[in-house]
């Protein structure tokens, strides 16, 4: 199922990411990923794997819930990293 956010919608999700990494679904990030411009690879698989060209590194998140904080912390570094780079 593709859920469809819109951008204020999206930058709630994010800042509620950011408060608590807890008990989130890949469809959270994929929206988050959209509104950012972050690339993603296998969204059908068994990991979603983000990235931003530019950006040394990716984000492999397993895609299943809820989500591990570790992966959402990975996540989070990268989209951070993406909109530093981007200043």
């Amino acid at each position: 199922m593709q859920y469809q956010y819109s951008m204020s919608t999206a930058d709630k999700i994010l800042a509620k990411m950011r408060r608590n990494h807890r008990d989130w679904r890949i469809e959270s990030l994929q929206a988050i990923a959209r509104r950012y411009g972050l690339k993603e690879r296998n969204p059908d698989g068994s990991h979603v794997v983000f990235s931003f060209p530019g950006v040394l590194g990716e984000a492999s998140v397993p895609n299943h819930r809820p989500i591990k904080p570790i992966y959402i912390k990975k996540f989070l570094a990268l989209l951070d990293a993406a909109m530093a780079g981007e200043e």
